[in-house]
């Protein structure tokens, strides 16, 4: 005789209409301004041509340290290339280093995370989980700026090596949150039924730790896409980045500051791209964790 499913308590069936109104609430006005920016951004790097119609590298001597104005909304720098046009076109530069510098950081560190998470009795092992968890702690002993300037000192200076310097310096951090998240589901009794029932380990993991324990990686890496730029401007500024004249923020900021007392400029707007790029990030990530947590509670 088939058993029927167990119905939904009363509190239970209250806590999840109110998750799914939490869900469908709109987002806040911080997230809303959030948004906007940074498809501002994306589109600055998926069509500078429209927003900045101009070449961001050609000189004009006369037009030198020009103030901001009509002509040159955002001034001109050195050379008189208009700073509008540079910090436009060089969206594409800072956002396609900072995306993949995310991407490699979270595969990465969802393969260490997961690796960790399941070690125990019929996963991967407790040594490693512990071989795994030892070296997580020893990249958490550097901070995430030096780790990337010690890849940069094996691999060299560019744009290459500085995506992958940054993406390799944030993966410690998706590593640790990941394996939470796995050894957490991992002890479920979701998983531990599933156990019992004789699925093969495979099955569970693919069809029930990772699903649960991978959601949270979408706002992780919306959070890390706001450091990630702020980190591949870091390198560029120091000359370990895109090397000058590129149109790139970083190294826009490292050619300006010496010109900051005459031309103010040509550092304070590609630093407010920087900053309203990575605050805006940050502000959408915590708006989705706070959605995600709504909907969880």
């Amino acid at each position: 005789m088939t058993a029927l499913p167990d119905l939904p308590r009363g509190g239970e069936a209250t806590r999840a209409s109110s998750s799914r109104a939490r869900r469908r609430l709109p987002l806040g006005a911080a997230e809303t301004v959030a948004a906007a920016l940074l498809l501002l951004v994306v589109a600055m790097a998926v069509a500078p041509g429209l927003l900045a119609p101009g070449d961001p590298l050609a000189v004009s001597p006369v037009d030198a340290f020009a103030a901001p104005s009509l002509a040159h909304p955002l001034g001109t720098d050195e050379s008189g290339r208009g700073v509008w046009t540079r910090v436009v076109h060089g969206a594409g530069a800072s956002l396609t280093i900072g995306l993949v510098a995310t991407v490699i950081g979270t595969g990465l560190g969802v393969a260490l995370g997961v690796l960790a998470g399941l070690g125990g009795r019929g996963w991967a092992g407790r040594a490693t989980d512990a071989g795994v968890s030892r070296v997580l702690e020893v990249l958490f002993a550097l901070p995430g700026l030096l780790l990337a300037l010690v890849v940069i000192a094996f691999t060299g200076p560019g744009a290459v090596p500085a995506t992958i310097a940054v993406g390799l310096a944030t993966a410690p951090g998706y590593a640790r949150i990941v394996r939470s998240q796995v050894a957490a589901v991992r002890r479920s009794p979701m998983v531990e039924a599933a156990t019992v029932l004789g699925r093969r380990p495979a099955v569970v993991l693919v069809r029930h730790v990772l699903p649960n324990a991978l959601a949270p990686v979408v706002v992780l890496a919306t959070l890390g896409l706001g450091q990630a730029v702020v980190w591949a401007s870091s390198l560029s500024y120091l000359g370990l980045g895109s090397p000058p004249p590129a149109p790139e923020w970083g190294a826009m900021l490292s050619a300006g500051r010496t010109y900051l007392a005459l031309a103010w400029w040509m550092t304070v707007f590609p630093g407010l791209a920087v900053v309203l790029t990575a605050a805006s990030a940050t502000v959408l990530g915590r708006g989705l964790a706070r959605r995600g947590q709504g909907g969880r509670s």
